[in-house]
């Protein structure tokens, strides 16, 4: 992968193949280019799909973006378990195809897997795993918006799911009991789409353009460069709002009572 150089801050959007981590993926941009590299999202070695890259100042967006939800086309394997959920795991035939292929959705809540990255115990769960440790995982409760049959012959079925950040689309696939996550490729990060060319930059107003906007004059654009607030003008405040001036990204706000407190200063 030879990546364009990276300004001062700004993102990648990548096209993960299967069988590499998303931490390689990471430290490689960061061997090419120095400085540093954050992500939005990791996924597991077996998946493929976006990851969103955050290069320079642009990793100190990660607190912004890694809740938006996301876009998964998963096809399960049917008749067959895994131990881990996935094609890694220690694969047994059973026979039996799910009479129904449907997934659930709404808000429901997940028990964490013991391969994933969650720590318990101060230890990531996935290690104690690889040690043949099985202890009580903690249970989340996400959100699937809507999980879409899109094909099946019988042996496999192919799924699109939209679904809040920290959904376990390997534990979904469980639900249908005799099937698990044969391939796995993420399809968006909430309106980012996998590039059809790899990789792909995007600017830090492109990465943030999710949240509300607030235009700054020259005055306030000054003010909040230096950490001062400014005036909250919506009717119906939101959580956090990009504060721009001349089309360039100044800082990300917390609305404050009346103001709008800058939080992340990218001037």
């Amino acid at each position: 992968m030879n990546a364009a150089e990276p300004t001062s801050g700004g993102g990648l959007l990548v096209d993960k193949p299967a069988g590499v981590t998303s931490h390689d993926v990471v430290a490689q941009v960061r061997r090419e280019h120095g400085g540093k590299v954050g992500h939005a999202g990791t996924l597991d070695p077996f998946a493929t799909g976006l990851l969103v890259l955050l290069l320079g100042r642009a990793t100190r967006l990660q607190r912004y973006l890694l809740a938006l939800p996301k876009t998964y086309r998963a096809t399960a394997r049917l008749g067959w378990r895994s131990s881990t959920g996935d094609p890694d795991g220690e694969l047994t035939e059973t026979g039996r195809v799910p009479e129904i292929l449907e997934l659930p959705t709404g808000e429901i809540e997940q028990r964490v897997p013991m391969t994933s990255a969650v720590k318990v115990d101060g230890e990531r769960l996935y290690r104690k795993a690889h040690r043949g440790e099985v202890v009580e995982t903690p249970i989340r409760r996400v959100t699937v918006y809507r999980a879409e049959l899109v094909e099946s012959d019988g042996q496999r079925a192919t799924f699109e799911i939209e679904c809040s950040s920290g959904t376990y689309v390997r534990t979904l696939i469980e639900t249908l009991e005799d099937a698990y996550c044969e391939t796995l490729r993420r399809l968006a990060v909430d309106d980012v789409h996998v590039p059809e060319q790899s990789p792909r930059e995007i600017s830090m107003e492109e990465l943030v353009s999710f949240l509300p906007e607030r235009l700054l004059d020259d005055e306030e654009a000054v003010a909040v460069s230096h950490g001062r607030p400014v005036l909250e003008p919506f009717d119906v405040p939101p959580e956090h709002v990009r504060l721009t001036h001349g089309g360039r990204l100044i800082a990300i706000a917390r609305v404050d009572g009346e103001n709008l407190r800058p939080e992340v200063v990218l001037t």
